[in-house]
């Protein structure tokens, strides 16, 4: 199983490209993130995207989060309302996943959940590597679900083993805390799941 070391804040051009090309032909990619280490695919890909549930042993009926290149590349995914931007200039690149309603743009196969989330993560590595994908690549625990999400390369190794297609070694995960995930739709606020940004943070935001 290959092994690309990288440094997240200035990666090479050649592990970027090396890794995109495999999420572009339909590969599976464990990487660094800001928060915890990620399974990666392109969710404009079904059979990359139930590789994804596969490798994890998770239920499909339940939607992955997506990382974005850029904060606009949210269009391809959402509609983005007033309360979506209010949080994502208060927190973004950083360590909240905002779900909203599926845009017309989003592809077909994601019609089932009608809604996602979506995230500017605080990664230069993470951001570069969607934006060579195409703006946005699937950024869920690189885990078994239900099991810890893990914060270093061998920890996600000693899970998934050889059920990926590349694992990329960015050292300790900064944070070590999943992301934590905000519902925001039809302005209705709902804490899906607290990580590393406090409720009482996001709901300061929102009704300040």
């Amino acid at each position: 199983m290959k092994i690309i070391k990288v440094d997240i804040d200035c990666p090479s051009k050649e592990a970027i490209n090396e890794a995109a090309k495999i999420i572009k032909n339909g590969g599976v990619v464990v990487i660094p993130t800001d928060t915890v280490y990620g399974l990666t695919a392109d969710p404009f890909n079904e059979k990359a995207m139930r590789r994804v549930y596969e490798v994890k042993g998770r239920e499909e009926g339940k939607p992955l989060p997506i990382l974005l290149g850029e904060s606009h590349d949210a269009f391809s995914l959402v509609k983005p309302s007033e309360n979506f931007w209010k949080l994502a200039r208060a927190f973004w690149p950083g360590s909240l996943t905002i779900v909203e309603n599926l845009s017309e743009n989003a592809p077909s196969h994601l019609s089932i959940w009608g809604s996602i989330g979506v995230r500017l993560p605080n990664c230069y590595f993470c951001r570069a590597l969607a934006r060579e994908v195409g703006g946005a690549i699937i950024g869920t625990s690189a885990n078994i679900s239900h099991m810890k999400s893990p914060v270093n390369v061998e920890e996600a190794y000693n899970m998934l083993k050889d059920k990926v297609d590349l694992y990329i070694d960015g050292g300790q995960a900064r944070i070590g805390i999943s992301s934590t995930v905000v519902s925001i739709i039809n302005n209705e606020i709902k804490i899906l799941r607290e990580g590393a940004i406090k409720e009482e943070d996001i709901r300061r935001v929102l009704y300040k």
